[in-house]
């Protein structure tokens, strides 16, 4: 079983130093989706560089996480989420370029983006990185592993989102870690095509379903 582990939303201070000790113990690696406005913060940018120092991979999932792309009224602003942060991550971001949009709660539907985000992240070479297990930890900071469990067992090669934020969800992350290697669960940071409809600025997959139609 392969399996990209992601973390959405950080950084926290209070939960991803022992996220990134959790990894370390485990030798794992993992991708870290920040938020811009939270890394405007040096400490906080400080702690995406540790993750970044440790192997992990970091990535943009936009300025504010307030809006969905293809909810917003003027689609122009989606450029602005995706650039802000792109520059607050600087040297933190990779060759991946990756990005990954705002989906209230993990849904996958036509208010994800818009036509002037897709057409931003094609010319500046983003790679979109979506997800296909969200086990709701947030929601039951105590019963998530089970779920993600179950759905990781259930596909050959799922991404799981998970929250390096202060809900108590964390704290089983070494059990659900353990849990995965008991299960001969191999942890990688790259996406399958499934997850990536846009690879390095390529559109690879469908979008139609993930962008509002009603926008220009």
């Amino acid at each position: 079983m392969r399996i990209t582990l992601t973390f959405d939303n950080g950084p926290a201070p209070e939960t991803t130093p022992m996220v990134l000790d959790t990894l370390a113990r485990h030798g794992a690696r993992a991708v870290f989706f920040v938020v811009g406005q939270r890394i405007e913060d040096p400490a906080l940018r400080n702690l995406a560089a540790r993750a970044k120092a440790e192997g992990h991979l970091v990535g943009n999932h936009t300025y504010s996480h307030a809006r969905q792309f293809g909810d917003m009224a003027a689609p122009a602003d989606a450029i602005d989420e995706i650039d802000r942060t792109q520059a607050l991550l600087g040297d933190l971001a990779g060759p991946e370029r990756l990005f990954r949009p705002y989906g209230r709660g993990g849904t996958l539907d036509h208010r994800l983006l818009n036509h002037d985000a897709v057409d931003h992240l094609k010319a500046q070479r983003f790679t979109m990185a979506l997800w296909t297990c969200v086990p709701r930890d947030w929601e039951d900071p105590d019963g998530w592993q089970g779920r993600a469990l179950a759905e990781c067992e259930a596909s050959s090669w799922p991404v799981v989102v998970l929250h390096d934020l202060p809900t108590g969800a964390m704290a089983h992350l070494d059990q659900f870690l353990g849990a995965l290697s008991d299960r001969g669960a191999a942890l990688c940071t790259d996406f399958p095509p499934d997850a990536t409809p846009i690879l390095l600025g390529q559109q690879i997959g469908d979008i139609g379903a993930l962008t509002n139609p009603g926008r220009p």
